[in-house]
């Protein structure tokens, strides 16, 4: 992995990063990053790859990556169709105002994101750059497992949450269930997080056959601290509370990340 390489994949990311704020100011609507949160890791992953040359071991990766990149942008992107900008969004855009907010979304949102997808994609970039003949090893093996499982998990998470949602809409006003608390819910309030943060660490054990590997392990730490304390579940769990009664007692018998039996 060479500096120059590095420089030419935080261009590429902040190239991505800017036409989309293009984007979000015409469409008032700064929440259309969200689903190109994952591709900004398949475009350095690619263009790792791409630059560096094909091996087994590289190839596998770009799999890997690819897979659950394009699966999320998907669920992101269909999920957000047809919506308003998402809360969080709106949120900031009536705090700085509409006035201003055009222009601060680029750094607090656009800029930001496309840091920590630099910082947080170094395992992949890593791995993405290891020299012939690099064929898959336990390592790689390793990883896949770990990188299945939260894949599964993720996704099962999802359609779960996707399926509660269109029951809801469907309900009668007065009688709609307001906590998923079935399937994968009943053993963790957040298992879609937990699956995102099980994959990221496959990543990461996949890397531990190249060069100084291991010390990419910031990277599944740091997006496992995201997931945990800032725009995950500490985020969500503040808002549900806030918003429905009955979530204190899912919060009192449910796991808050890794999965486990409920409390009685």
């Amino acid at each position: 992995m060479t500096f120059e390489l590095l420089a030419w994949n935080a261009a590429l990311v902040l190239a991505l990063m800017t036409v989309l704020w293009g984007a979000s100011v015409l469409l008032r609507d700064a929440s259309i990053v969200d689903p190109f949160w994952s591709a900004g890791f398949l475009l350095v992953t690619a263009h790792t790859v791409a630059r560096t040359g094909f091996t087994p071991g590289k190839t596998l990766l770009l799999v890997m990556v690819g897979v659950w990149a394009i699966r999320l942008f998907l669920y992101l992107l269909l999920r957000s169709l047809g919506k308003p900008e998402d809360p969080r969004y709106a949120a900031f855009r009536r705090r700085y105002g509409p006035e201003r907010y055009w222009w601060v979304s680029f750094f607090q949102v656009f800029l930001l994101q496309g840091f920590l997808v630099v910082l947080i994609s170094a395992p992949l970039q890593l791995a993405a750059a290891a020299s012939a003949p690099d064929a898959v090893s336990p390592a790689d093996l390793l990883g896949l497992g770990l990188f299945a499982a939260g894949l599964a998990i993720e996704a099962t998470a999802d359609a779960q949450l996707a399926a509660f949602r269109r029951e809801r809409a469907k309900a009668v006003p007065a009688e709609p269930r307001s906590v998923l608390d079935r399937g994968l819910w009943r053993y963790s309030r957040h298992p879609n997080y937990f699956g995102e943060a099980l994959l990221w660490w496959g990543f990461w054990v996949a890397s531990l056959d190249t060069a100084m590997g291991w010390a990419t392990v910031f990277a599944p730490a740091l997006m496992t601290f995201l997931l945990v304390k800032v725009s995950g579940v500490a985020l969500l769990d503040a808002h549900m509370a806030a918003t429905r009664p009955e979530y204190a007692e899912y919060v009192r018998r449910t796991s808050a990340f890794v999965p486990r039996r409920p409390r009685a």
